[in-house]
């Protein structure tokens, strides 16, 4: 009788040996270019690795930093399942600190890396796969803060993260350059993002629902009068997101593929994996029985944001390891067949969220397989512990 294990992939179908191989020819490439970070935040986490103890692995600051995140959305779930409230004010307080201590843990992480010796292309797989799926995790702190409520206001925040996040991987996969702009999501996004958490803790997240001509005097009355200040930041966010980043990562990729004589339009179809993915999470939602209705949204939104961590994961694997661009990843299943049942008329409320958990449960599963299997075999491959640092490398840095 086969064993559990004959269920999944092996470990060579998710990355083969010679892809492994590729590994020896790894070379971090960043480029940040925020004033926040070159005059202020740059100094601020020199000072904070200083905080970290020499034996503590860069990955395991990573986890702990995204585990922050995962405790705001625990007290989501226990105190304001809603999103909307309004909750205590210490709990947009609480919103805040964890996003900045995440922000914090994950910026040092590299620089513990360095300070230990210990930098590797797992680093950079496990750092940006956590920073994957706090997507979700982050938009679902920050629908609360906003009191956006189980609503399409909450959907359409973490779609505006996930998105953003598929595009600068797309971008590294073919510039070989994590690049963040003057204005980018990681620095000054975020920092918005906490000081926003710390506003509704103040004078309560109401603030976010007066009319769009109250909260915005000078340009409030170019949107309709019906609309509140979320829907027009919202509107503001799209713009910005759309001419300020997605352009711009594709313009990037057109002077990579202009300087290695590629054909730009070649890599335009790579996109539709992300269209598939909203828009399939887009007609579920629109034509369901029970996700708005009986409070379901957190469910869907971890299920369609666990299927997204393994997407970008994926063509960061592929990345490090110079294997062809990923355009399929099976957890997407669930969310493409929940489309087309619910636009059929096939759900019920019951059977729908019946199928929801059921989603739930295997991309859950699926993902961690595909993430504990990947990260077993980088650290055979390299000789490394992926928690904690391996005793030759402490040796290494005290020779």
């Amino acid at each position: 009788m086969p064993g559990l294990t004959s269920y999944f992939p092996s470990g060579d179908e998710y990355v083969t040996e010679d892809a492994l191989k590729n590994l020896r020819n790894y070379r971090y490439r960043a480029v940040d270019k925020s004033f926040l970070t070159k005059y202020l935040y740059r100094h601020y986490w020199e000072w904070a690795v200083t905080l970290f103890p020499r034996w503590m692995a860069p990955n395991l600051i990573t986890l702990t930093g995204l585990s922050f995140e995962i405790f705001d959305v625990l007290l989501v779930l226990l105190i304001m399942p809603d999103l909307e409230g309004p909750g205590p004010a210490w709990l947009y307080f609480a919103f805040g600190i964890g996003m900045w201590l995440y922000s914090t843990f994950d910026n040092v992480d590299g620089k513990q890396a360095r300070r230990t010796g210990t930098s590797s292309p797992l680093g950079e797989l496990f750092d940006h796969g956590c920073d994957a799926l706090n997507c979700t995790i982050a938009g679902l702190v920050e629908a609360a803060a906003f009191a956006c409520g189980i609503s399409w206001q909450t959907v359409t925040i973490i779609f505006f993260t996930t998105m953003t996040f598929f595009f600068s991987t797309w971008e590294e996969y073919h510039t070989g350059v994590l690049y963040l702009g003057y204005i980018n999501g990681p620095t000054e996004i975020l920092t918005i993002a906490v000081l926003a958490c710390f506003a509704s803790g103040i004078w309560g997240p109401a603030i976010w629902h007066v009319p769009a001509a109250q909260g915005l005097p000078l340009i409030g009355r170019l949107f309709p009068e019906t609309w509140e200040l979320m829907d027009a930041l919202l509107l503001i966010t799209a713009f910005a997101m759309l001419f300020g980043h997605c352009l711009v990562c594709c313009v990037n990729v057109y002077a990579a593929c202009k300087e290695q004589n590629r054909n730009f339009f070649a890599t335009l179809p790579q996109l539709i994996q992300y269209a598939v993915f909203a828009g399939s999470c887009y007609i579920w939602l629109k034509n369901t029985t029970t996700i708005f209705v009986n409070n379901h949204l957190v469910l869907f939104m971890i299920t369609a944001g666990t299927a997204f961590g393994r997407i970008v994961s994926k063509i960061i694997l592929a990345h490090l390891t110079e294997m062809p661009f990923p355009s399929y990843t099976v957890q997407m299943v669930p969310l493409v067949l929940g489309a087309v049942f619910s636009l059929l008329g096939w759900f019920t409320p019951s059977t729908e969220l019946i199928f929801l958990v059921i989603s739930f449960l295997f991309v859950v599963v699926a993902y961690f397989h595909w993430a504990l299997v990947v990260i077993e075999r980088f650290c055979e491959f390299l000789g490394i512990n992926c928690l904690t640092i391996a005793p030759r490398k402490q040796r290494a840095k005290k020779e």
